[in-house]
């Protein structure tokens, strides 16, 4: 289905506007984009296959391929993008020579299904009028391959666990992380939802932070950039979506290494109580594939690092609790 509306009533008559409801949830939806091994199987209207030379999703990032037609034509393509807000978002600018426009990828749930909604905002009017028809039906069999590749990866998909059969088996593509700490659960959940408090511990040792904004509520934005002892720095942005007071956080996440690669995953912390006085919390990161998650602990030291950073909360705590004690 194609229109020329959009959320924003931006420049309707420079735009061409195409959305789908996808039988897919929202996550695996956004990581068959944001994985570039899933893009490149489905990516481009029918019969046309690619090579990628780079993707770098992270804003400043640059993804650059060759689309080969079926007819033996090769397509020099080159976007850069300019938001990546997992699972929601994605907007890059399109610079083949040819055509430029801006695309704004949104992602929106539907009870277990996902609206895809694909934005291309041109130059001029009269470009849309030109390009309309045979961009909106390219979109449409681009939307096709999609649902395509969706349903032959569900059937490769490992079976249901057996202790919820709604819930997908991701222990391949996790990184899940635990400690116990001698501090209440109250104390614990101030130390991660307070930016004043986060900056004092968050990164592997030797790192600092810098907070540019932290919106602890649903919905809400934290923006960070880490900063590593080799003079490195790591921007990065969460969106939180779901906050259980003293019980649980879940973020999605994307960030990287700054004109290096980058990262995104979705992220859960649980905060239990582990007897008198202790708390054990978890933190489990979902990434889009088995390679993503593998690729991040190798490039990023993601597991010793998240070991390093909750040792730093452990020796942060105590500090915490004798300020509470002397206020």
């Amino acid at each position: 289905m194609t229109t020329n509306n959009h959320s924003n009533g931006e420049a309707s008559d420079r735009a061409i506007v195409s959305r789908r409801i996808i039988a897919a949830p929202r996550d695996l939806v956004f990581q068959a984009f944001s994985d570039p091994v899933q893009l490149a199987r489905w990516f481009g209207p029918n019969g046309f296959t690619n090579t990628f030379h780079g993707f770098d999703l992270r804003p400043g990032g640059v993804w650059r391929f060759t689309m080969h037609g079926s007819d033996g034509a090769d397509y020099q393509n080159e976007n850069r993008f300019t938001e990546v807000l997992p699972p929601e978002r994605i907007v890059y600018q399109h610079m083949q020579p040819m055509h430029s426009f801006s695309m704004t990828m949104t992602f929106a749930e539907q009870g277990g299904k996902t609206e895809l909604t694909w934005y291309m905002l041109f130059e001029s009017a009269a470009e849309v009028t030109k390009l309309k028809s045979f961009i909106s039906e390219a979109n449409e069999q681009n939307f096709d391959r999609l649902e395509t590749h969706l349903a032959a990866s569900n059937q490769k998909q490992k079976p249901m666990t057996t202790n919820n059969a709604s819930t997908p088996d991701t222990s391949d593509r996790e990184i899940v992380i635990s400690r116990v700490f001698d501090a209440s659960r109250e104390l614990v959940w101030r130390a991660m939802s307070e930016p004043r408090h986060v900056v004092n511990w968050w990164g592997p040792r030797g790192f600092s932070t810098t907070t540019k904004r932290m919106d602890f509520r649903v919905g809400g934005v934290w923006e960070h950039t880490m900063h590593g002892p080799d003079g490195a720095n790591y921007p990065n942005k969460s969106v939180f979506k779901e906050i259980v007071l003293h019980e649980r956080i879940v973020y999605s996440h994307g960030g990287g290494r700054e004109n290096g690669p980058g990262t995104s995953f979705v992220a859960t912390w649980t905060f239990e109580d582990a007897g008198p006085g202790k708390t054990k919390l978890t933190i489990r990161q979902v990434f889009g594939t088995s390679s993503a998650r593998d690729f991040t602990a190798k490039e990023f030291g993601a597991i010793e690092g998240g070991k390093q950073t909750l040792a730093r909360l452990a020796e942060y705590l105590p500090k915490m609790a004798e300020s509470s004690a002397s206020q």
